[in-house]
C-alpha cells in the first residue's frame, strides 16, 4: 500500500514527463507506471509521500510550500468526499477525480495558482 497525497490526483492526471528535477521526474514515472499496473491500495495523507520522496523541495519530509500544497489537499479531499486516512484502490481514486474535479471544471479553482497550472490546462483541453 502507498501514501498519497490527495492533489497528486491532480497531478497524475496531466503528468507529461515534466518534473522538478530529473530524480522526481523519473520517480513520478515510476511510481504511475506502478499504479496503472497494479492497481494498487493507497492511503490519503497529509504529509509527503511516495511522489514527494523525491521532490527537491521536500525538505527532511516537510514540504517546503507546505500552505499551498496542503490547501490543494483539502480541495481534492472535499470535492470527492473523502478523507486524510481514507483508503481506496488508485483507480477508484483516479475516478473519483475525474468526475467529481476534472468533469465539473473545478482544477483552475483548486490549483490554478500552481506553477504547473498551464501544463495541465493544456492537457485538460486533449483530455
Amino acid at each position: 500500500m502507498y501514501k498519497l497525497r490527495p492533489h497528486h490526483g491532480l497531478c497524475s492526471a496531466f503528468f507529461c514527463g515534466h518534473g522538478y528535477s530529473e530524480a522526481f521526474t523519473a520517480n513520478m514515472t515510476e511510481m504511475l507506471r506502478l499504479f496503472r499496473q497494479d492497481d494498487p491500495y493507497i492511503t490519503l495523507t497529509g504529509g509527503t509521500d511516495c511522489i514527494c520522496a523525491s521532490c527537491p523541495h521536500s525538505l527532511s519530509h516537510v514540504c517546503d510550500a507546505a500552505e499551498k500544497v496542503q490547501r490543494y489537499d483539502s480541495a481534492v479531499l472535499m470535492f470527492c468526499g473523502l478523507s486524510v486516512g481514507s483508503v481506496l484502490r488508485w483507480s477508484e481514486f483516479c475516478a473519483r477525480v475525474d468526475q467529481c474535479i476534472l468533469d465539473c471544471g473545478k482544477l483552475e479553482q483548486i490549483c490554478g495558482d500552481c506553477a504547473w497550472y498551464t501544463i495541465c490546462k493544456s492537457g485538460k483541453q486533449n483530455r
